[in-house]
Order: structure tokens, then C-alpha cells, then sequence
């Protein structure tokens, strides 16, 4: 007879449209012994609530542009076995894929390190960035899960400005009612931060000659969404990464993966902004060291636009909170888009 089964729901925002929810399993053999996975189960955006608060006719294109069987591709390419050492795919148990854009990724549950990751912990996620990226150069590889479009430079990231940012983002932070949002406008109070705003602007304005830059750098097939809570660290090996979530399936300019990795705890209230010029600066030099060591030379001026151009797309017009986060959110967000647009003024 086999033991007991139960399950748990995670505990974490799922963030992403094309996630529908996440479990663990846990159980015992008719032996005693104990066993886990983790199941993920995934959907066309078609199904996921997003959809419904986006215009009419920007609904078809983005079920089309999100690709919900990413990670499915994922675990059916060959990238586990361009890993360089130190980094692993998550072992895929089963993998269901049903007709109605569905399907299922029953996975091994990772038990991960506790407490915050030390600035070394950092460095090696950057250096082994590096050489995972050099070898995903575009002249070596093909996308994930091959797409029209996607194997044009810098594509997803000008989706993602065209849409969120250009269309939703940038109109909001130019709104003044935004600012006079009670939680906004005390927080801007209690920092001091009265040029946030006009700053942030004058940055949207660059946008599209940052993206026309971008395009221009050295190009990579990158992990796509390289913060710490997808560089899962187990517990019996705090030295290996388990890459899970993978994004942004396309060329993207050189360094594109440093900008999670620098704020992602930031972004989830784990870490805080005044570290980042620290994380920075350790990243930035162990990523290019990740590069050279693939053969792949590039400059330090090439890498630092590609980094912070990306982060300044990607993450600095959207990082305030939404209407009902408390007061401390408010102010935590303040300092992190204040700690992006001083990294992003280096290059930009």
C-alpha cells in the first residue's frame, strides 16, 4: 500500500500571467520513506485575469507574444548541458502538456539556503551569468522555443517598453494626480525626493534611443530573469544554482541578466536599496570576467550600457507600488527608484 500524500499551496505571488498555480507534494513510500516535487502548473495567458485589465486591442498580440510553454521548452532543450559548472536545471520528473494551452511541470522541490545572500554569493551568480551568456551567443544558439520575431535583437524588451512602459508607465509617473497619491507623496515627503519624478521623465524621454543603442551592443541569449528567487540555492550546496523562470527569449544586449540580479531582492523588500551600489559594482566586474573566460571580449563601457540601459527599461518606470501598499512600501520603493536612476545617469 503507499503511504501519505498531501499537498501545499506556495506562499509567493505568482507574478507572471502564465503561471496558474503552485504546489508542493509531499509523501512517503509504503516503506517510510519520505519523498517531494514541485508542481507547476501553466497556462495561455488567455486564461490568466491580466487579460482582462488590458485594452481590447492589445489582448490578441499579448496572447500571442507570451510564451506560456517556456519552461516546458526549457526542459526540453539541450541548455541544461550549456550550464557552465556551478549552475543546473531543476530535474523535470514528468511534464503534461494538454490540449486547450495547458500543461503541467512536475519538478524537484528544492529545499533552498536560508538567510540573505552574502555580496560573494552575488559575484559567482554574475561570473557564471557571464559565461552562460558568452556561451549562448546568438551565432551558437537558437531561442528556447523558436517564435517569429524572437531571434530579432532586443525584441521582447521593446514589447515590454512599447506596452507597459510607453503606454502605462510613463503616462502614470507623468500624471501629477500619481504623485499626490497620499502614500506617494509622504514618502517623497519623509526622503526628500522632490526631483524623482521630473528625473524618471527625462529619462522616459531617452527610451527609444536607449532601445536603438541596445540593439547595437554585443547580443546574448541570457536567462532572461536572472533575479536571486529564480537562482534557487540549495541548502546541502550553497555553492550551485538551480535556474528556474526563464524570460525574455531572445537576443538581448550584453549584461541584460544583471539588472534582476541587482534588484530582485530590492524589488521583494529582502535586501536593502542602500546596498545595491555595492552589488553593483562586484556584478558589473565578475560578469565580465565570466565573459573572458568564455573567450568572449567585450568592453567595459559595451557591458555597462547593456546593463543599465536594460535595468532602466525593464525596472525603473515601474517599480512604485499600486494603490493599498502600506506606507513603508511606499518608501522602500522611493529609495530603490532613486538607487536606479543614480546607477542608470552612469551610462545612460
Amino acid at each position: 500500500m503507499p503511504g501519505a500524500v498531501w499537498v501545499e499551496a506556495v506562499d509567493y505571488p505568482i507574478g507572471t500571467p502564465s503561471t496558474e498555480s503552485l504546489h508542493r507534494v509531499f509523501g512517503t513510500t509504503a516503506g517510510g520513506a519520505d519523498w517531494s516535487c514541485f508542481v507547476k502548473k501553466l497556462q495561455s495567458v488567455r486564461y490568466s485575469p491580466v487579460l482582462e485589465q488590458m485594452p481590447m486591442e492589445f489582448r490578441e498580440s499579448f496572447i500571442e507574444y507570451m510564451p506560456w510553454q517556456l519552461e516546458i521548452a526549457v526542459h526540453r532543450s539541450g541548455v541544461g548541458e550549456l550550464l557552465p559548472e556551478g549552475m543546473r536545471l531543476a530535474t523535470a520528473y514528468r511534464i503534461d502538456v494538454y490540449d486547450d494551452e495547458r500543461g503541467t511541470i512536475w519538478m524537484e522541490n528544492i529545499v533552498q539556503e536560508p538567510g540573505p545572500w552574502p555580496l560573494e554569493r552575488f559575484g559567482r551568480a554574475a561570473y557564471l551569468l557571464g559565461r552562460l551568456s558568452a556561451r549562448r551567443q546568438p551565432h551558437l544558439v537558437e531561442p528556447l522555443l523558436p517564435r517569429p520575431h524572437f531571434g530579432t535583437p532586443g525584441y521582447a524588451l521593446r514589447y515590454y517598453a512599447n506596452g507597459r512602459v510607453m503606454q502605462a508607465a510613463l503616462p502614470a509617473l507623468a500624471d501629477p494626480e500619481t504623485w499626490r497619491h497620499p502614500m506617494l507623496a509622504a514618502a517623497v515627503t519623509n526622503l526628500g525626493e522632490y526631483g524623482l519624478r521630473d528625473d524618471l521623465l527625462a529619462l522616459g524621454e531617452r527610451v527609444p534611443a536607449v532601445l536603438d543603442a541596445l540593439d547595437a551592443l554585443p547580443q546574448c541569449y541570457q536567462h532572461g530573469d536572472a533575479s536571486p528567487q529564480n537562482l534557487l540555492v540549495p541548502h546541502d550546496k550553497p555553492d550551485e544554482f538551480v535556474l528556474i523562470d526563464w524570460g525574455f527569449d531572445c537576443p538581448q544586449a550584453v549584461g541584460f541578466d544583471l539588472g534582476q540580479l541587482l534588484i530582485g531582492l530590492a524589488h521583494a523588500g529582502e535586501l536593502s536599496p542602500e546596498a545595491l551600489p555595492a552589488v553593483h559594482t562586484v556584478i558589473l566586474r565578475e560578469f565580465q570576467e565570466g565573459l573572458a573566460a568564455e573567450g568572449m571580449q567585450v568592453s567595459h563601457d559595451d557591458v555597462l550600457y547593456g546593463y543599465l540601459g536594460s535595468l532602466l527599461v525593464r525596472a525603473a518606470f515601474t517599480a512604485l507600488p499600486d494603490d493599498g501598499a502600506p506606507q513603508e512600501l511606499f518608501e522602500h520603493r522611493v529609495l530603490l527608484t532613486r538607487a536606479m536612476v543614480d546607477l542608470v545617469s552612469q551610462a545612460i
